[in-house]
């Protein structure tokens, strides 16, 4: 007991210093002016991964009656139970209120893996495209892999094109689809490396929905993990990313048939990286407007803490005490 002890106050140690200074003390001048008191209880979240929380994500496709049976036992409860407007019922995740992480499941060539672990906020994404059986499905910026996992829970798409550009994250994204994915679906997946903001040329008008999770600020991840010279090039680095992000819309605009419809999505809370990016992208592109995903929001209210004051077309998960979700921003437009 004492050893655990120990440990345990040794992780709370390294937790607590591993808190990169340079990132808070930006954060702290950019949300207190953008989220004002909401502010504080989001940065006490953020500032202790002791109080996070994960999901569990069941996998379809290696199902197991043990582990239903096992996630209440441990204090789980199905998430999304709100009457949403799109909630195909092979969607299965579970999440508890307490903090703490289910065991993960290592890589196993040739074997599924039963559940993905995973920030409940993500899934919003995913539940506002509203993918349907035969689509033409384009995930813009897949990896990890998480958000193409859970879309393949929901529909088979007609066809599914998985892109990322970066070598190593690519790489950690067939990782992915080989651990969840079966093969005779996985052989109908196409993963490619190429540069999203070029893919709008290569491919006008060819998908039904496509999925922008952009590369962005990740609040959580930069807070801690970074050194003082790392976390001043990122700073700087930050300030081009709107951007790129704009660039990415762009392209995924026209890789949209008419018809179709986005989502884009970040883990940021940052107003940059965010709504003046959709706005700039809905004043300057005429063929696109906005959808409405309040009734989303709303199904999801007990489960997530809003940002309000946001159009219907967006919404900011807050991370706080107890639903320590989040952030994720999410925005949904169709193409005309």
């Amino acid at each position: 007991f004492l050893l655990s002890l120990k440990l345990e106050n040794k992780t709370k140690v390294k937790l607590q210093k591993q808190i990169c200074q340079v990132i808070l003390d930006h954060f702290e001048k950019q949300y207190m002016t953008e989220l004002g008191d909401a502010w504080t209880s989001v940065r006490d979240v953020l500032t202790s991964p002791l109080c996070w929380q994960y999901a569990v994500l069941l996998n379809k496709f290696s199902q197991s009656t043990e582990l239903e049976n096992t996630l209440p036992v441990k204090g789980y409860h199905p998430a999304l139970q709100g009457s949403l407007p799109y909630l195909p019922a092979s969607f299965k995740c579970y999440i508890r209120r307490t903090p703490g992480r289910f065991p993960a499941q290592k890589h196993q060539a040739g074997k599924l893996k039963e559940y993905y672990l995973l920030n409940a906020a993500s899934l919003l994404p995913v539940l506002a495209l509203e993918v349907n059986d035969g689509e033409g499905v384009l995930d813009l910026c897949a990896a990890p892999g998480g958000k193409a996992v859970a879309m393949l829970q929901c529909a088979y798409p007609g066809q599914f094109h998985c892109n990322e550009y970066d070598d190593l994250r690519s790489r950690w994204l067939k990782q992915t689809l080989e651990s969840f994915i079966p093969d005779p679906l996985a052989n109908l997946i196409t993963v490619s490396k190429l540069d999203g903001r070029e893919i709008g040329d290569l491919k006008p008008e060819f998908y039904d929905k496509v999925l922008v999770d952009a590369p962005c600020s990740n609040d959580r991840s930069w807070l801690f993990s970074c050194d003082t010279q790392q976390a001043t090039l990122r700073l700087i680095q930050r300030k081009e990313l709107s951007s790129l992000q704009f660039q990415l819309l762009r392209s995924a605009i026209k890789a949209l048939r008419p018809g179709g419809s986005l989502v884009y999505s970040t883990c940021t809370l940052s107003k940059a990286e965010n709504s003046d990016v959709i706005n700039l992208v809905l004043n300057s592109c005429s063929n696109v407007m906005p959808v409405d995903i309040s009734e989303m929001a709303k199904a999801v209210s007990q489960e997530f803490a809003f940002l309000s004051g946001m159009q219907q077309h967006e919404l900011l998960v807050l991370p706080e005490k107890g639903r320590a979700w989040g952030p994720m921003y999410v925005a949904k437009l169709m193409k005309l």
